[in-house]
């Protein structure tokens, strides 16, 4: 029993120091990811040498075109689900903004002339509304001039 443990523990070390290693050993390398192409995308990293498989392939193989899965030399399994794009993802589209329409504006109508004001004036008392409030002869309507109008 102890001897198992022991290789066991000893084999999941092996791995996690591999596993630890390769990317320090890859760290210079600039071509990590995607790699696309129309008859063939790759969805993992490309150099096959060094990180293995288990990776996403859209493309050809073997006179089929479509998702495989590479587990490792040779072992690549043609996924038989119809062909969508991989990964599946929230859809967004980016949709152009629509042009901007500037309207030009009408040219502002020139505002209409004040209403005529008048004042009432009594004849017969010879003095204007309100400071006669009442008028025996009848008021007479006066265009309201401003005092300061007709010394311009």
């Amino acid at each position: 029993m102890h001897k198992i443990l022991v290789g066991k523990i000893a084999l999941a070390s092996i791995v996690l120091v591999t596993g630890l290693a390769a990317p320090a050993a890859h760290a210079d390398r600039d071509d990590w990811g995607w790699r696309g192409g129309w008859r063939g995308d790759w969805h993992a990293d490309p150099d096959w040498r060094f990180h293995g498989y288990w990776r996403w392939y859209h493309g050809d193989h073997d006179g089929r075109f479509g998702w495989w899965w590479i587990a490792g030399p040779g072992l690549w399994y043609f996924y038989t689900q119809p062909v969508y794009p991989y990964p599946y993802g929230p859809y967004y589209y980016d949709y152009p903004n629509p042009p901007v329409v500037v309207v030009p504006s009408q040219p502002a109508e020139p505002a209409p002339p004040p209403a005529q004001q008048y004042w009432y004036y009594c004849d017969s008392a010879k003095a204007y509304y309100p400071y006669v409030s009442t008028c025996p002869g009848g008021w007479r309507k006066v265009p309201a001039t401003p005092p300061d109008a007709g010394q311009h």
